[in-house]
C-alpha cells in the first residue's frame, strides 16, 4: 500500500488539473478576442446622426447603423434609439464580396469597399431609406437605399437594396462569417420582420449609416 499511495496521489492531481471546465476557458478566449461593440464609437455617431436627422427632416427616434469593423459573424447591425440613447436591437448583417466568391466568408474579417458598379462590394456612408417593394429575396421586401455622399452615392444604380436572406443566421456564427452578398446589407428573415415593422410605423424617413 505504501507503494500504491504516491501512484494514487499522482493520478489524483493530475484529474484535479484537467478537470477545469472548458466552457469557461473557451468563454475567456472569446472574450479577449471579441469584447463586443465599441460603444463610445456608437454613442459618437449617433450623436451625429441625431443631428444629421434633426436638420434633414428625418426620423428622429431612431436610425440604423452597421459597423463594418466588425467580424461579420458577430452582430453588427443595431437599431439605436434616440429618445433612450441605447441600442435596443442587434444582427448579424452581410455585405458585400467583391472579387471573392458569393455566399463565401473569405472577408468575414476585412471588409474592401467601393462604389464602382459591378464591384460587389459594399459602400460606406450614410443612407437613407427609400422606398419599400417587392424583393426576390427572404420575405419578398426590400428597401431602397439612397446614398448620401461620394462614397455611396452610386446605391441606386448598383441595385444596392436593404432585404433579408435565407443564409444569414439569427444568432451569431464566430469564428464564421456570415454569408457575402454583392453589396447589400442583408439580415435574417426574422431580424427583417422586426426592422420592418419598426420602419413602416416611423413617420419619416430613416437614416442607416454604413462606417467602417
Amino acid at each position: 500500500m505504501k507503494v500504491l499511495k504516491p501512484i494514487f496521489m499522482f493520478f489524483l492531481l493530475l484529474l484535479i488539473s484537467c478537470s477545469s471546465p472548458e466552457g469557461d476557458e473557451s468563454q475567456a478566449i472569446w472574450e479577449t478576442a471579441n469584447p463586443g461593440p465599441d460603444m463610445a464609437k456608437l454613442e459618437a455617431k449617433a450623436h451625429e446622426a441625431e443631428e444629421y436627422c434633426r436638420t434633414r427632416n428625418l426620423n428622429t427616434d431612431f436610425f440604423i447603423i452597421i459597423d463594418m469593423s466588425m467580424h461579420s459573424g458577430l452582430k453588427r447591425f443595431f437599431i439605436w434609439d434616440f429618445n433612450q440613447s441605447k441600442i435596443t436591437n442587434s444582427f448579424l448583417v452581410s455585405h458585400g464580396a467583391c472579387d471573392n466568391p458569393w455566399s463565401s466568408d473569405v472577408s468575414k474579417d476585412q471588409v474592401k469597399f467601393s462604389n464602382i458598379e459591378n464591384s460587389h462590394c459594399s459602400s460606406v456612408g450614410k443612407y437613407i431609406l427609400g422606398e419599400r417593394g417587392p424583393s426576390q429575396w427572404g420575405i419578398r421586401i426590400k428597401y431602397l437605399m439612397h446614398g448620401q455622399e461620394g462614397t455611396n452615392n452610386n446605391a441606386t444604380r448598383r441595385d444596392i437594396v436593404f432585404h433579408s436572406w435565407e443564409q444569414v443566421s439569427d444568432e451569431e456564427v464566430y469564428p464564421a462569417g456570415t454569408p457575402e452578398g454583392w453589396g447589400c446589407p442583408a439580415i435574417s428573415n426574422s431580424a427583417m420582420r422586426a426592422v420592418d415593422q419598426k420602419l413602416q410605423q416611423a413617420v419619416k424617413r430613416t437614416l442607416m449609416w454604413i462606417v467602417q
